[in-house]
């Protein structure tokens, strides 16, 4: 297991995958502590991997308009430098004093439990090695451009920042009552592939926020614009119920109003919900449920 069953992403045209792997995690885990937190080797980055780091956040950040959310737009210059692959110490000055979130690296794939426990503390595991040229389109799983490009910039946030707290803790718990399958399905259609309906203010519309679509060229198009995919407005109990695709994108998103209502959603007592969602079938990755509106 790793943080929350994520392995795998592309942020080329081919389909961003995620989801368990039949390999051992990529990374050199004789350098991580006993909460697998490992020191930043910023050293060991050569020429070729700040360049690999530069052309894809340009990429990215290249087609950002009309398709992701502008709180993530709004923070992603917070992570300084895009030529380089930025030094973890320098985005944890601007980011504590933002919100008290700190970065820690990791070698690659963590525990659940390892990982609920640092996001309770405020601290978000960022992978610290960065994909081959030849990865460049798409890789197995999370290197340091998807979680540093993709994540950390809404962790400047401040209700972003309370719900990550919050999903930590709230996942110890989860660990101890069995559920870590259910409240992993509520992350993976939030913070990794949630949509947002964008204010008036800022144009309108459906946006990405999830950093599995914002560190996917290919998906941050597709999940916002296809007309392929169902979209749905997020309901707890709903998502929860609901699976994933691990091999092609998303065929369902569930859409928030706003980010605060991921904040409200962590206030509410899970405990009783994964004892009623363990008595219902789960639905299908593509499947209505009768009477539900499509946005």
């Amino acid at each position: 297991m790793n943080k929350l069953q994520n392995i795998a992403t592309a942020t080329g045209a081919a389909p961003v995958v995620y989801g368990q792997s039949d390999r051992p995690p990529r990374g050199d885990y004789t350098r991580a502590h006993a909460d697998y937190t490992c020191a930043q080797n910023y050293a060991a980055y050569t020429a070729q991997d700040h360049d690999t780091y530069h052309r894809l956040y340009e990429r990215q950040s290249a087609l950002l308009a009309g398709r992701a959310s502008q709180e993530f737009i709004s923070a992603l210059p917070s992570l300084g430098m895009r030529q380089r692959i930025p030094r973890f110490e320098e985005v944890n000055q601007r980011l504590f004093k933002a919100t008290g979130w700190e970065i820690v690296g990791v070698p690659g794939l963590i525990p659940e439990v390892p990982f609920f426990s640092l996001l309770a503390q405020r601290k978000f595991p960022v992978t610290d090695w960065i994909r081959k040229p030849e990865e460049f389109e798409y890789i197995v799983e999370p290197d340091v451009f998807h979680d540093l490009f993709g994540h950390v910039p809404l962790l400047f946030n401040p209700v972003i920042a309370d719900f990550m707290q919050a999903y930590g803790q709230g996942g110890l718990k989860a660990a101890e009552l069995g559920a870590c399958e259910m409240l992993s399905r509520l992350y993976w259609y939030t913070i990794e592939f949630g949509l947002i309906r964008e204010s008036e203010k800022h144009g309108g519309g459906l946006r990405a926020y999830g950093a599995g679509i914002l560190s996917s060229a290919g998906e941050l198009e597709y999940s916002v614009h296809s007309p392929e995919p169902h979209r749905i407005p997020l309901e707890l109990a709903r998502t929860m119920r609901t699976l994933y695709k691990i091999d092609t994108y998303q065929q369902t998103y569930f859409v928030i109003d706003n980010m605060q209502q991921l904040l409200d959603l962590a206030n509410t007592d899970f405990a009783p919900l994964y004892e009623q969602l363990s008595q219902l079938p789960t639905i299908g990755a593509k499947e209505l449920l009768p009477g539900e509106q499509l946005l």
